[in-house]
C-alpha cells in the first residue's frame, strides 16, 4: 500500500488529532493557501518540534506527507507507526555520507505522493530552534524540488509559523502560506547554472522569503471573552488533574523545553479519551444522571481552560 493511499483508520484518527491541535491554541489563524495544481513542497520554519507539523497538517482536510529524520525510524514498531501517520524517513549528511543513499527510496515515495496530488512537507532548516529567525537552508528541499521539476510543474511554498509563546501551552499561532517558488520557471530562467548552483539559488530564495513571513516579535494572545470563565478555573484544574499533572511531570523532566508543548499535546491526545470514558462511567455510577452528564461535558474544555488560567500568571518567557 502506498503511503498516500486512502486509509479509513488514518482519517478517523485525523479527526481527533486535528481537534487536539486546535485545542492546544487559544488563537489559531491560517493565511494564504497552497497551489491547487502541480507538485507542492511545503517548507515551513521549525521552532516548536511536533507542533509545527500538526499546525501544518490541520490546514487541509486531505493528507499531507511529512519528512522526518531517519534515526527515529530505526525500531520496527516506530517505522510502522510513523509510516501509518504518513511520515517518511530522511537521512541527513551529518548522519554519515554512507547513509545518505538511503534517501533514494524515500525520494521515490515522495515522487509517488506528489504525482498523486498530495503535498509533501519538509522543514528546510533541518532542525528546530525556538527563535524568530531563519537558520541556513539545508540542501534536501532544493534537491527534492529539482528532481520533481524534471517530471512535472513543481512549487516550493515558503511557510511562516509564528507563535506568541514557544514553551507555553494555549498560546496564539499564525501560519502563513507565502508566494510559491515556481521551480520550473526558475530552472528555465537560469539554464547556465549547474545542479549545485541551482540548489544554492533555491536555498537563498527560500530563506529570503521565509524571513519575510516570520515575525520578529511574539504574537499577541489576549484572553478575550475567556476571562469570563476564569471563576471556573479551580473546577477546571480539579477536573483536568489526571491530564495536566502527568503532562507537567513530563515537561519538568524534558531537557529541551521546545518539546514541552508537544508533551502536553500528546497527553491530551492519548489520555484525554481514556479519562473521559473512565470519569463518565464513574460519574454516572455515583451521581444523578443530569449532574454526571454536566461533569462529563465540562471535562472536555477543562484542560485548555486550566492552561488559559496559567498564562495569566506566567510572564517573561519567549
Amino acid at each position: 500500500m502506498e503511503i498516500w493511499e486512502y486509509n479509513r483508520r488514518y482519517n478517523l484518527l485525523r479527526l481527533v488529532v486535528d481537534a487536539c491541535t486546535r485545542a492546544s491554541y487559544r488563537h489559531l489563524c491560517v493565511k494564504g493557501q497552497i497551489p491547487h495544481e502541480g507538485a507542492v513542497i511545503i517548507a515551513p520554519n521549525h521552532t516548536n518540534t511536533l507542533m509545527d507539523a500538526l499546525v501544518v497538517l490541520q490546514t487541509r482536510r486531505t493528507a499531507t506527507i511529512f519528512g522526518a529524520r531517519a534515526d527515529i525510524f530505526r525500531k520496527p514498531w516506530a517505522n510502522a507507526a510513523l509510516r501509518f501517520l504518513r511520515i517518511l524517513p530522511l537521512t541527513r549528511e551529518r548522519d554519515g555520507l554512507s547513509t545518505v543513499t538511503d534517501n533514494y527510496q524515500t525520494f521515490d515515495e515522495v515522487d509517488g505522493a506528489l504525482n498523486a496530488g498530495f503535498p509533501f512537507c519538509l522543514f528546510p532548516e533541518g532542525r528546530h530552534h525556538p527563535d524568530r529567525t531563519i537558520l541556513p537552508i539545508a540542501k534536501g528541499v532544493a534537491r527534492m524540488a529539482v528532481r520533481s521539476a524534471c517530471s512535472r510543474p513543481t512549487f516550493i511554498v515558503p511557510t511562516g509559523i509564528n507563535y506568541s509563546h514557544f514553551f507555553r501551552y494555549r498560546g496564539a499561532c499564525e501560519l502563513i502560506y507565502g508566494e510559491p517558488i515556481d521551480v520550473n520557471a526558475l530552472m528555465h530562467e537560469h539554464p547556465e547554472l549547474n545542479e549545485q548552483q541551482l540548489y544554492q539559488l533555491l536555498r537563498e530564495e527560500l530563506k529570503a522569503r521565509l524571513e519575510k513571513l516570520v515575525h520578529p516579535q511574539a504574537l499577541e494572545n489576549p484572553l478575550g471573552w475567556r476571562s469570563l470563565l476564569m471563576p471556573l478555573w479551580p473546577a477546571a484544574a480539579l477536573l483536568s488533574l489526571p491530564l495536566w499533572l502527568p503532562a507537567e511531570v513530563i515537561c519538568h523532566k524534558i531537557a529541551d523545553k521546545a518539546f514541552a508543548n508537544t508533551a502536553r499535546y500528546v497527553v491530551l491526545l492519548l489520555l484525554g479519551p481514556v479519562f473521559l470514558l473512565l470519569l463518565s462511567v464513574l460519574f454516572f455510577c455515583l451521581l444523578p444522571w443530569w449532574l454526571a452528564l454536566a461533569l462529563s461535558v465540562a471535562f472536555l474544555p477543562s484542560y485548555p481552560l486550566f492552561y488559559d488560567g496559567l498564562l495569566l500568571f506566567r510572564r517573561g518567557d519567549k
